[in-house]
């Protein structure tokens, strides 16, 4: 028995469509990977679903950005406007940029500079020298601010170790101190302010 027609519209249940848009794209792309194999055809798919999501596929020979391209040059319809375009020239203006400064980068580890000529090679050269010459001034600064620390730090440890022995010899003094007065306290060594009757007693004796 075979399936039935389904009727093409939007399918109201919400379950009900999310699962007939997951097989229905899986078999767009299992389609579109067939032709792809059997046929040697370029092509290209993208799909996005309600929420968003995009899925998309591009035969292996052929990248999305150069398939949009020929599409464009074949169909007429303009993709791309101005600002895009001037975009695009922009990135690939970078990416030259970065592959010149990548050759040049081997070039200063010595590497594929068997192609150069002597003015390249003395250009070369003259730019390790000034590297050379950048990284011997960074490395006496780096060394000349090593010695000023390693001064700064002598300077302070030498005001710590004099202000912890002035606070030694204080606490040293207090205990000392403190240790006399236990000391004359034990022994009976305090002195006695004199009476007054007593002071009168001796003055009349030194009279007499």
């Amino acid at each position: 028995m075979g399936r039935g027609k389904i009727e093409i519209k939007r399918i109201e249940n919400v379950n009900n469509r999310v699962v007939t848009f997951s097989k229905r794209r899986n078999g767009l792309v299992k389609k579109a990977k067939e032709i792809t194999v059997l046929c040697d055809a370029k092509v290209a798919l993208i799909v996005f679903a309600s929420n968003g999501k995009m899925t998309d596929y591009c035969c292996p020979s052929m990248d999305l950005g150069a398939m949009l391209d020929q599409f464009q040059k074949l169909s007429g319809k303009k993709l791309w406007d101005a600002k895009h375009e001037n975009l695009s020239n922009e990135i690939d203006k970078i990416k030259k940029e970065n592959d010149s400064l990548q050759l040049e980068l081997r070039h200063l580890k010595g590497e594929d500079i068997q192609s150069l000529n002597l003015k390249n090679l003395m250009a070369v050269e003259h730019a390790v020298e000034h590297g050379l010459d950048k990284v011997r001034d960074h490395q006496m600064e780096y060394l000349m601010t090593k010695r000023r620390n390693e001064k700064m730090m002598v300077e302070e440890n030498r005001q710590l170790s004099f202000q912890l022995q002035q606070q030694e010899m204080e606490i040293a003094s207090n205990a000392r101190g403190m240790m006399m007065r236990d000391h004359d306290a034990q022994f009976g060594y305090r002195v006695q302010p004199i009476q007054p009757n007593l002071q009168e007693k001796i003055m009349s004796l030194v009279i007499d």
